[in-house]
């Protein structure tokens, strides 16, 4: 039992005289959580960007510029990088804002208010990363498919014993596999990271809104 429940368990066998001020303390305890989850929110993002920011630079070697090159995504992917980075930090930037707003918050309504929005925004940011990495995994596959001389090589290797439509069905149908399991792990992650922080301010939600009515 953790120390909000044990104020609504006193709150409950207190008298009348003494409700009011439980009350503030239990909105105290509320604020105090809800600022605490939005903040680890902002520092999760933050370090998830961090993150894929080293990553891409020690994986962005000549092979993978040649590899680009060879696919004819040299120019575009710079683009889609940047213009993703711009997006996430825009993200960022929101949850700056909600934690911000969150703490100098005084009323129960202004902090329901901005449980529901933090709560929009960790949606739309989840579902944009997403979108975004299956849209950049089925146009990486797809100049692939088109430009790779090892499956041409392939290709002309099976055309003897295979029909080229069932070739590139089984290519097709094994990428679509890839991509569904990275798809998969990412929302198990964002599921497991977020979820979790999603359910408490959730949580904390339905107990201001006890003590808004």
């Amino acid at each position: 039992m953790d120390e909000l429940d044990i104020l609504k368990k006193d709150w409950k066998k207190s008298e009348s005289s003494f409700n009011q001020i439980t009350e503030k303390e239990i909105y105290g305890m509320l604020h105090k959580k809800s600022s605490s989850i939005v903040k680890w929110i902002l520092v999760i993002s933050i370090l998830e960007i961090a993150f894929w920011s080293v990553l891409g630079f020690f994986t962005a070697d000549e092979n993978y510029l040649k590899t680009l090159e060879q696919y004819h995504l040299r120019e575009v992917m710079p683009i889609i990088t940047t213009l993703n980075y711009g997006v996430i930090l825009f993200f960022i930037y929101l949850f700056y804002k909600n934690y911000k707003t969150i703490n100098t918050t005084d009323t129960v309504k202004q902090l329901m208010h901005t449980i529901l929005k933090t709560r929009k925004t960790v949606q739309h940011y989840v579902w944009y990363n997403l979108i975004m990495t299956f849209l950049s995994m089925v146009l990486v596959v797809v100049f692939q498919l088109k430009y790779d001389p090892n499956i041409e090589k392939v290709f002309k290797n099976v055309s003897s014993s295979m029909d080229s439509n069932l070739f590139y069905l089984m290519v097709t149908f094994f990428y679509i596999i890839v991509i569904v399991a990275v798809i998969g792990f990412i929302w198990l992650f964002y599921k497991l990271i977020y979820g979790i922080l999603m359910k408490r301010l959730n949580n904390n939600y339905k107990e201001l809104k006890k003590i808004d009515l």
